[in-house]
C-alpha cells in the first residue's frame, strides 16, 4: 500500500506542476462548485468499474454507467453511508452544505429531494478529490455502490 500511497502522491504533484494549478483552500469554493467537478470525478469512477468488466459495446457500457450516475442512484448512496454512519463530521458537513445549497437547474428526471441529495453526494466527491483524498473518495464510493448492490 505505500508504494501505492507514493505513486498517487507523485501524479498529485505532477498534474499539479503540469497544469500549473495554485493552492486554493477548498473550503472557500461554493458547495455548487464542488458539486460541479464531483459529478465529473465520480462519474470517472464509475465508467472505470464499468470498463473493468472488460471490453464490451460502447451503448452497453453507456447504459450501466447512466443507471449509476443519476440523482436517484447517488442519493441512493449517500443515504447508505449516512445511514451506516460511514462518514466522518467533516464529510457530514460538506454533503449537507450541498445538499442545501440553492441551485437553479433541476434534474430532469429525479425529485427534488433525490436531486439535492445527489448535489450534495456531488459535492463531497468534489470536496474529497480537491483535498487529495483520492483513498476516501474511491472508499466511500466502492462501500456505496457495494450497498446498493452494484459492486460484485
Amino acid at each position: 500500500m505505500e508504494e501505492n500511497i507514493t505513486s498517487v502522491e507523485a501524479f498529485s504533484d505532477f498534474f499539479k506542476d503540469t497544469l500549473k494549478l495554485k493552492e486554493v483552500d477548498v473550503k472557500t469554493y461554493s458547495p455548487l462548485a464542488l458539486a460541479y467537478i464531483g459529478d465529473a470525478v465520480y462519474e470517472l469512477i464509475v465508467r472505470t468499474k464499468v470498463m473493468n468488466h472488460g471490453s464490451t459495446q460502447v451503448n452497453n457500457m453507456h447504459k450501466k454507467s447512466a443507471r449509476l450516475v443519476n440523482a436517484g442512484a447517488q442519493a441512493e448512496i449517500i443515504r447508505r453511508l449516512l445511514e451506516d454512519e460511514d462518514l466522518t463530521p467533516e464529510e457530514v458537513a460538506t454533503y449537507k452544505r450541498g445538499r442545501n445549497a440553492k441551485s437553479v437547474t433541476t434534474a430532469k428526471h429525479a425529485t427534488v429531494a433525490d436531486y439535492r441529495t445527489a448535489t450534495g453526494f456531488e459535492a463531497l466527491c468534489g470536496y474529497l478529490y480537491l483535498n487529495g483524498n483520492l483513498d476516501r473518495l474511491v472508499t466511500l464510493v466502492g462501500r456505496g455502490l457495494e450497498r446498493i448492490g452494484e459492486l460484485e
